[in-house]
């Protein structure tokens, strides 16, 4: 069974697929079953450099990746947000040598994660509520 916003990816090919409606069975690529990814939430080095930040600035909500590299070879493929119902997300992708930020116009709880081309999927692990408190999910 699968599950609304879950990340799977082809490790032959390296396609990667998000669910949008939740369905029974299993998802197959080049003959293979694809690979739910998790999300981690390190909080060692290699997490520092992965995991999505929130912030507030002139009152509206921006989310980046602090410190990661942006080279052609490794960079962060994209960053999302989701309100803790899951029912709205935004997505944003980058190319190496972008900055990888966004401005989340999503009202509130969000959680957040992001993709690594080498290290994969990273999260916050705090639902934001607003600019004075954090909320664990």
């Amino acid at each position: 069974m699968t599950i609304k916003l879950q990340i799977y990816k082809c490790n032959i090919c390296g396609n990667i697929i998000q669910i949008l409606q939740e369905g029974d069975g299993n998802l197959v690529c080049c003959g293979k079953e694809m690979e739910l990814m998790g999300i981690q939430y390190d909080t060692d080095e290699l997490g520092e450099k992965h995991t999505p930040k929130t912030e507030f600035k002139d009152n509206k909500k921006y989310v980046n990746v602090i410190g990661h590299p942006m080279t052609k070879e490794h960079y962060i493929q994209f960053i999302e947000s989701y309100t803790k119902e899951k029912d709205e997300l935004h997505l944003k992708f980058f190319k190496p040598d972008e900055v990888p930020e966004m401005e989340v116009k999503l009202e509130g709880a969000i959680n957040t994660i992001e993709y690594c081309n080498i290290h994969n999927l990273w999260g916050d692990n705090v639902m934001l509520e607003n600019e004075n408190g954090n909320y664990s999910i």
